[in-house]
Parts: structure tokens; sequence; C-alpha cells
């Protein structure tokens, strides 16, 4: 097997170090990661100014590293096009610092980087870690698990969203993507010249009522793996704009 790592803690994260020794197990690992913490960038790309990436060594039997000066999103592409000599059996992006639940998904890199991988029709995976001050391990030997399975087969440029709770779970769930909403989401401050701004803050609120979801399983302490689609074409109301003669 072939994968491409990435993430958007940045390329020295002890998440990606831990997914990267895990990896190396079931096959040939090359890794492009940002240069520095890229989180919430979505799936931003770069277009204004110059990606210049950079060498660097690992030591986790990497084929080979490199940092970028771009987003998640930017380092799957240059991988793609230009850095890899070869195809990858799957794009992994992560161990995140934190949970990418629910409609968070949309703000995250880490799950940006395995949407670019299923753009260019390979299969992805996007892992975290919910409680960031967990060990990375439980979470890398997982992802080692879970992609063995697909070793003589492939499932298709799908994407699929691991959250591994805290501790060390044993049991996990195959979920729903859950909504994740926040309240009193800007702080207000004035700066000492007198000025207004604010500060992007806000404190979460899960919505729960789904016993399907993300969320829920985590709450319940179990690894959470959620298969996503980003075809975001609306079919119903597709079908009901057509109905009406549009």
């Amino acid at each position: 097997m072939n994968f491409l790592l990435t993430n958007d803690d940045g390329i020295w994260a002890p998440g990606l170090k831990a997914l990267a020794t895990a990896l190396v197990e079931l096959g040939k690992v090359w890794i492009l990661a940002p240069d520095r913490e890229r989180s919430a960038t979505g799936h931003a790309i770069t277009v204004h100014k110059p990606l210049r990436p950079e060498k660097v060594e690992l030591g986790v039997g990497e084929e080979a590293a490199w940092h970028l000066n771009g987003t998640p999103a930017d380092c799957v592409k240059l991988a793609m096009e230009v850095l890899l000599p070869t195809t990858p059996t799957w794009v992994c992006s992560g161990i995140n610092y934190g949970s990418n639940l629910g409609t968070d998904v949309l703000y995250s890199g880490t799950v940006s980087a395995a949407v670019e991988g299923t753009i260019y029709d390979r299969p992805s995976l996007a892992i975290s870690l919910a409680d960031p001050a967990s060990d990375f391990g439980p979470a890398a030997a997982f992802a080692k698990a879970f992609l063995q399975e697909f070793r003589d087969e492939s499932p298709g440029p799908t994407l699929i969203n691991i959250n591994v709770p805290p501790g060390e779970p044993t049991q996990s769930r195959v979920t729903t993507l859950g909504v994740r909403r926040y309240c009193n989401v800007f702080e207000k401050r004035t700066d000492p010249r007198g000025k207004e701004y604010f500060w992007l803050a806000g404190e979460r609120v899960d919505c729960i009522e789904d016993p399907n979801s993300d969320i829920v399983a985590i709450l319940d302490g179990k690894i959470s793996i959620t298969p996503l689609s980003f075809k975001l074409t609306d079919e119903e109301m597709r079908r009901k704009l057509k109905n009406k003669g549009w």
C-alpha cells in the first residue's frame, strides 16, 4: 500500500508522526504537511503567492517528507500533481489535535485535505483525537487496523472521518454526521486606541437528538467512523424545481 499523509497541525505535530509510524508497517509513506498550524482553514487554496515545498526528515521510515507554506488542501494538490512518484492507495489526514465532529468538518483543514484526496479519485481518511491531552497511540493503531482491512480492495473515492475518544477505546460505531453549533460566537473588545474589534470564540452546542451521530458515539466512549460524501447537489429540491418547469 502507498500512503500520502498530511494534516492541519503542521509537519512537526506529534499526531502526524504517530500516524506515519503506524502506517509504514503497511507500506510506503510520503508526507507533505503545512509548515505551521493551519487549523480551521477549511478547503482554502493558495493562489496569490508561490508554494515552496522544503524537504525534511521525520525519521519514522517515510519514503520522503516535505513541509509547505500552504494549506492542507494545497499539500494534497501539490503532492498528487508534482511530488509523488506514484499514486497513493490512500490519502490520510491527521491525527488531528482535537475532534472533527458534526458540522465542524466544514471548517476543518484536516477533513478538507481528505476531501481533496477524493477529488483526485482516491479513498481518503481523516482521523482526529477528541481529547488533545490523550495519547495518540490508540488512534494510530486504530487507523492502521482500519486501513489494513482494505489491503486487497479499494472502497473507491470515499471519505472516512474517524474520531477517537479519550483513553483506550475498544469499541467503534459507524455513525452519521451530527450537528454542532456555537453560541456567543464573537467576543467584543476594545483596543488601546479605543477602537472596537471582535475575537472569534463561542461556546459549543452539540445537538444530540440523533443517537446514530458521531457526537453521541464520542460521548458514549466509542470510536466514531463516519463515511462522508461531498456531492452537494440537493436532489430532492432539484426534482421539485424540474417539476415546476425550471
